[in-house]
């Protein structure tokens, strides 16, 4: 114990500058005193551990409120991103996407052990948002189209939408079950390659656009949800590549910052599966007025950034 003791004292010796004339004293330029770079070194450690944590419980919040909705949640993690973690752009808009992959399959298995797996309608989507979401990543990283007016649209689009998901009752169904309007699968089609083209940009999957549109002209929440994720997981998968290989040819912060997405993907993963557990046992009618609340929180959230 005596030799422990012994040995620690000339360890600290050893790290205190005020002991290390040479180095501590001189201050070469570039150079940091021993004990300055080991407590550095904790501490960014510590940082980016707390980073990841903070990261990954918001987004397993926001996924487990999202999901049964059909909405992964990114839209509502993009100024998380930005004021809290720090997040550079562009490089915010394929972490977001990021994200999307790593949750998205949470939600997606739980639908598919439940026997909803998307169908035909996640055909039609997926065949809208893929072209449209690397056509969008392209634009985000040559043209960078200020967002403020692209802003201030969505706001005027999304905050209407909303009130009216929450205020008014679920469509009526025919005989058959089916929805009393649907929109013809063309005009789905560019709607989502638009949708599709947004994410790209801005880095969302889409579904917090496609699916208040579906569930609002009468498709029920049970055919939406699984079919709006998984659109947004195979959308955000075409924009992370598109970015990926854009990085390779672009300076700046183009690529996914990586740990950022896995973090919060790995919290959203856990949220997507289990509020797509839940939503089974939520009736229609909640599940719309829960869309609508988070739409109108979305585009609020909207609207304060283009007015700022």
């Amino acid at each position: 114990m005596t030799r422990l003791i012994a040995w620690a004292k000339r360890l600290w010796a050893c790290l205190r500058p005020g002991l290390l004339p040479g180095v501590a004293r001189r201050k070469l330029p570039g150079h940091q005193p021993i004990s300055g770079l080991v407590l550095g070194s904790v501490a960014g450690v510590l940082a980016v551990g707390w980073t990841e944590a903070v990261a990954l419980v918001a987004a397993y919040l926001v996924a487990l409120l999202a999901a049964p909705a059909g909405v992964s949640g990114a839209v509502l993690l993009l100024p998380f991103q930005v004021s809290v973690l720090g997040t550079p752009s562009p490089s915010i808009t394929p972490t977001n996407l990021l994200y999307n992959v790593v949750a998205t399959p949470g939600a997606l298995y739980r639908y598919w052990r439940q026997g909803q797996a998307g169908g035909r309608l996640a055909l039609v989507l997926i065949a809208g948002t893929v072209p449209g979401v690397i056509a969008g990543s392209v634009i985000r990283v040559e043209l960078l189209p200020g967002p403020r007016v692209f802003d201030l649209v969505v706001a005027a689009v999304l905050l209407p939408l909303g009130a009216w998901l929450t205020l008014t009752p679920p469509a009526p169904t025919d005989n058959s079950g089916r929805p009393a309007r649907r929109i013809p699968a063309p005009v789905l089609v560019g709607l989502a390659a638009a949708v599709g083209c947004v994410g790209g940009i801005y880095g969302i999957g889409g579904g917090s656009i496609l699916a208040p549109v579906l569930i609002g002209t009468g498709r029920p929440p049970s055919q939406v949800a699984p079919a709006a994720l998984a659109s947004t997981f195979v959308t955000s998968v075409a924009g992370v590549i598109t970015f990926a290989v854009l990085s390779l040819h672009q300076p700046g912060s183009v690529a996914p910052d990586w740990d950022t997405g896995i973090a919060l993907g790995i919290g959203g993963l856990a949220g997507a599966y289990t509020g797509a557990r839940r939503q089974s046992r939520l009736p229609d009618a909640l599940i719309r007025r829960l869309v609508g609340i988070l739409v109108i929180a979305i585009g609020a959230r909207y609207l304060w950034s283009g007015l700022g």
